[in-house]
């Protein structure tokens, strides 16, 4: 049964849990490698070659370090191949349609993954192709980023159970999106720390709203960066001003507040751990102290990217 990536509502509590053991997995074969035999590398080969043979398309609408480096890799840790393809690579740039580029391209590979501007564009593609289709970032979700980050926190903590994530910042964004899906979905509490006219969107408290109920989440927004902390295990933020903004100066005098700096930290508590789904403007949403701080995981967040998307295109792909 043909199965897509869109939203972080794609997949089952059951099969978000799958992935994270198959991450789990991926990870530490690839970590246990041994190139010395030819036994060693055959078994690599059976094992962990599951996409030999297989191929990604990547659509890039938008520039990226993480995802395109992250899949690219992926593909060829798991045996097979990534194409990069960017707006001018496509025929899209000359007025070809969403709908043919996805059923041409589905006769070529097995898989799509696209990084785009408008949501849309990524729902219009799934709705024409006849292969797996994953989103790599749009307006509105980033399922990938908050994968890894629940993965993260699980493989650091050991469990998920009762935790408290406290997001603060920009609340009305794809990651904040993506991470109140993912979490309620998982019944990780959430709170979010964001002035009031950057706080989350109604739409997505209503799509989260069964999972909230149902695995007992509690979803809180706070207007004060200290409440929004306070308890809290870990401290997430983001950027302040997404790519293609014109809006900074406005932005990042509004947000000041809410920076991850020392003080905030002094709030949470002790062995709060901070995360960053990158790329940082150190001096802005996060300090040099705290990003590179004892409690920071932000670079094992984002190596934590290509783990996790080699399991979800395994998962998807195989």
């Amino acid at each position: 049964m043909l199965k897509h990536l869109l939203t972080d509502q794609d997949l089952s509590q059951e099969e978000i849990w799958k992935i994270f053991e198959l991450t789990k997995h991926l990870k530490k074969r690839f970590q246990d490698k041994d190139f010395d035999s030819l036994e060693g590398k055959q078994k690599i080969i059976e094992q962990e070659e599951p996409l030999r043979s297989k191929s990604l398309a990547m659509i890039f609408q938008k520039p990226s370090t993480r995802t395109r480096v992250s899949f690219e890799l992926a593909m060829t840790q798991l045996g097979g191949r990534a194409l990069y393809l960017s707006s001018s690579d496509l025929q899209l740039s000359r007025g070809e349609s969403i709908g043919d580029t996805a059923r041409t391209l589905s006769r070529y590979v097995d898989g799509i993954m696209a990084r785009v501007s408008n949501h849309q564009d990524i729902t219009e593609l799934a709705k024409s192709s006849s292969v797996p289709v994953i989103n790599g970032l749009s307006d509105s979700f980033h399922p990938c980023q908050a994968l890894t980050d629940l993965f993260t926190i699980w493989e650091k903590r050991r469990s998920l159970k009762g935790l408290t994530i406290s997001f603060v910042g920009d609340g009305n964004n794809n990651v904040t999106n993506s991470l109140l899906l993912t979490s309620a979905r998982l019944g990780v509490n959430l709170k979010i720390g964001c002035p009031e006219k950057y706080k989350i969107q109604g739409t997505i408290l209503d799509l989260a709203k069964d999972d909230i109920l149902k695995n007992k989440t509690k979803v809180e927004i706070f207007s004060d960066p200290r409440e929004a902390v306070k308890e809290a295990d870990v401290i997430y933020t983001d950027v302040w001003v997404s790519m293609g903004r014109t809006d900074e100066k406005e932005r990042v005098k509004e947000l000041a507040p809410f920076q991850a700096n020392q003080k905030l930290l002094s709030f949470a508590k002790k062995d709060a751990t901070v995360m960053h789904c990158l790329p940082a403007h150190r001096g802005q949403e996060i300090t040099d102290e705290v990003i590179d701080g004892p409690n920071s995981i932000v670079f094992d967040q984002a190596e934590n990217r290509l783990h996790v998307q080699k399991a979800i295109l395994t998962f998807l792909l195989k």
